[in-house]
């Protein structure tokens, strides 16, 4: 207990006691034991500083970081320190006075989320996604083999554990870096971005698509909206979840009755009109915002 600092296992009883709240107040689930080697993190409170590329930490002292630290702001509160594969990331609460940021000028968009682009914009842009696990699944299935071969506590297990956490380590990063650009472009560039409310949760149980999805990160990307959105001075409008964006034509207001998913393309039956599927569904979704 003398070798590490105090705040450690003090803010891991703080942590524990706010999630039997929130499980004996309906917030949350029964709190699960965080196993060691699973997920290894700790918060330390006090004396915290920051160099230009160093960070000096209770009872630890100056230890090195990788990135620049020079445009660090605020007066600090605690820092999380967290273990990913083999590399340690330090995260710093701070506090910060921002100026209420200014409105975002332009024209309010609408933007549909799917598996063959990850999102199309009501402006007719589809933009691609990345496919981070798709494109790493072949190495993934090769290194979860070789992994379930080793003898459990052998070197060769350990070693092969490390190698399939830094692919999933890789792969993770990959699909952020992804989500967070085109967040950021959205929140600094759109007035107000409108998005349709999705039941990941119930589309994941699709048996061929649940991969695809989880892949996809439409959960996550919604998140980061919301967050970036007041951050940056700009709106996130979410359409009903049961709202037809997808049957509904944008140019006379039919709605059909049924449309399969593998129908990328349709025609209207009332007045004619072509629609790309994905197109029709973000330009609904702007029609369904600036009707409301």
């Amino acid at each position: 207990m003398y070798e590490v600092s105090k705040c450690a296992p003090q803010e891991a009883l703080r942590d524990l006691d706010r999630a039997f709240k929130n499980f004996f107040e309906g917030r949350a689930a029964f709190p699960k034991f965080k196993k060691k080697g699973v997920h290894d993190s700790f918060r330390l409170t006090g004396t915290i500083k920051v160099f230009p590329k160093h960070v000096q930490l209770p009872r630890l002292g100056k230890v090195r970081v990788k990135e620049e630290t020079t445009k660090f702001r605020g007066r600090i509160l605690s820092a999380t320190l967290s273990r990913e594969a083999d590399r340690w990331h330090v995260s710093l609460q701070v506090e910060l006075e921002i100026p209420d940021p200014a409105p975002v000028e332009g024209d309010p968009i609408g933007v549909d989320v799917g598996l063959d682009h990850f999102a199309v914009l009501s402006t007719g842009e589809k933009i691609e996604a990345p496919r981070s696990l798709e494109r790493n699944l072949k190495r993934l299935k090769k290194l979860s083999r070789q992994h379930s071969r080793k003898q459990k506590g052998s070197s060769n297990r350990k070693k092969s554990a490390l190698r399939l956490a830094r692919l999933h380590r890789r792969i993770k990063n990959q699909r952020r870096d992804f989500l967070h650009k085109l967040s950021t472009r959205l929140a600094k560039t759109k007035p107000v971005i409108v998005v349709e409310d999705l039941a990941v949760e119930n589309m994941v149980k699709n048996g061929r698509l649940s991969r695809a999805i989880a892949d996809a990160a439409w959960g996550e990307f919604r998140r980061m909206l919301e967050y970036k959105t007041r951050w940056y001075g700009s709106r996130l409008a979410v359409a009903p979840r049961f709202f037809p964006s997808s049957r509904r034509c944008s140019a006379c207001g039919h709605v059909l009755s049924e449309l399969r998913l593998s129908i990328r393309h349709w025609t209207c039956p009332e007045c004619g009109a072509c629609h790309d599927r994905d197109v029709n569904a973000a330009v609904n979704l702007l029609q369904w915002f600036n009707s409301a």
